[in-house]
């Protein structure tokens, strides 16, 4: 523990700080511009067939919270287009998803400054375990709808 603090703060800051950290750091993302996530880079479907059978992304995807619309940001809930336009729209909020959690998983951890041992430990899990489910989900779709790009070019070139 690097600031000492008394634990009724501890909890408080914990309590507040942590729900703030990551709605904060959505809000911020959903404003970044999205030029800053666009990228081109193919996948092939067996790709997400490792999402599929190590993590069976398929059984609890649903379960996730999509945090972008409270902020007026993209809904990554599903698909509302097949167009070509739309799915690397798709893509490129996946990227912006993805870089969210990140930063939320860094954000959080740095909540061990205050928090004596061994509960910071638990705020390093909780880091990890309230983004990595938001991160192996966004992959897998990013390469699902990489794959439908992919599919859809080859068909409208071939």
């Amino acid at each position: 523990m690097w600031i000492e603090l008394t634990n009724l703060w501890i909890a408080l800051i914990n309590i507040i700080g942590i729900p703030t950290c990551h709605l904060s750091i959505a809000w911020l993302c959903t404003r970044l511009p999205a030029r800053y996530f666009e990228k081109q880079k193919q996948a092939s479907n067996s790709n997400s067939l490792i999402y599929e059978k190590i993590f069976l992304v398929r059984y609890w995807k649903s379960l996730l919270p999509d945090a972008a619309p409270w902020f007026n940001g993209f809904a990554k809930g599903s698909l509302s287009s097949t167009k070509i336009d739309y799915l690397q729209s798709f893509v490129t909020e996946t990227r912006r998803g993805e870089f969210s959690h990140w930063v939320q998983m860094l954000a959080i951890s740095l909540f061990i400054i205050w928090t004596p041992p061994p509960a910071h430990f638990i705020i390093i899990i909780y880091a990890v375990f309230s983004n990595a489910p938001c991160i192996i989900n966004l992959r897998y779709t990013r390469l699902r709808i990489l794959s439908l790009i992919g599919k859809k070019q080859s068909k409208h070139h071939g």
